[in-house]
C-alpha cells in the first residue's frame, strides 16, 4: 500500500503550495458558477480523508469536530475563514495523511464499518479500499482546485 500513500502525501503538497502561493482573498472567493472556494475544497479532503480512514476504523481523527462539522460532505462555505483557519488547514494536509500512515504500518485498521459512497455507489468494506477512494476523492478536489484557480486568474 505504499503507492497510494506516495500519491497522497504528493496531492497534499500540491495543496499546500496553493494556500502558499493564493492570497486569502482568493482562497475565500467562489467564483460565478462555482458553489465552494479553494480553501472549503482543501478543508473537505482533509476532513473526508480522515472519517474514511479512521472514524469508519474506530481510530480517533487529528481533526477538531468544529472543523469536521464544517468541511464534511454536505457543507459548503458560509463565511470567509481567516489566516488562522488556512494555516490550521494547511498544518493538516501533512499531519494527517502522517498519522493515517502511521495507524496503517502500526496495522491498527482492524475493523472497518463498511460504507457506501454517494459519489460512485461503491461500497467500501475495508481500509484499503477505503483509501483507494480517498485517492480518487482527492483528484476530483485537485481538479476543482485547478479549475477554481483558473478562474481566479481570469
Amino acid at each position: 500500500m505504499a503507492f497510494p500513500f506516495e500519491v497522497l502525501q504528493n496531492t497534499r503538497k500540491f495543496f499546500q503550495k496553493t494556500i502558499e502561493i493564493t492570497s486569502l482573498e482568493n482562497l475565500n472567493k467562489i467564483p460565478d458558477g462555482f458553489n465552494n472556494n479553494i480553501i472549503w475544497n482543501i478543508g473537505h479532503i482533509v476532513v473526508t480523508e480522515q472519517l474514511l480512514a479512521n472514524k469508519l476504523s474506530g481510530l480517533p481523527t487529528v481533526i477538531d469536530n468544529t472543523l469536521i462539522e464544517k468541511y464534511r460532505k454536505g457543507t459548503k462555505p458560509e463565511t470567509k475563514i481567516n489566516l488562522e483557519e488556512v494555516n490550521e488547514i494547511k498544518s493538516l494536509l501533512s499531519k494527517t495523511i502522517n498519522y493515517t500512515l502511521e495507524n496503517y504500518k502500526k496495522g491498527l485498521y482492524n475493523t472497518f464499518t463498511e460504507y457506501t459512497v454517494s459519489t460512485t455507489g461503491n461500497t467500501l468494506k475495508n481500509i484499503d479500499e477505503s483509501l483507494q477512494f480517498v485517492l480518487f476523492h482527492e483528484g476530483i478536489h485537485l481538479g476543482v482546485v485547478m479549475a477554481l484557480l483558473k478562474e481566479i486568474k481570469k
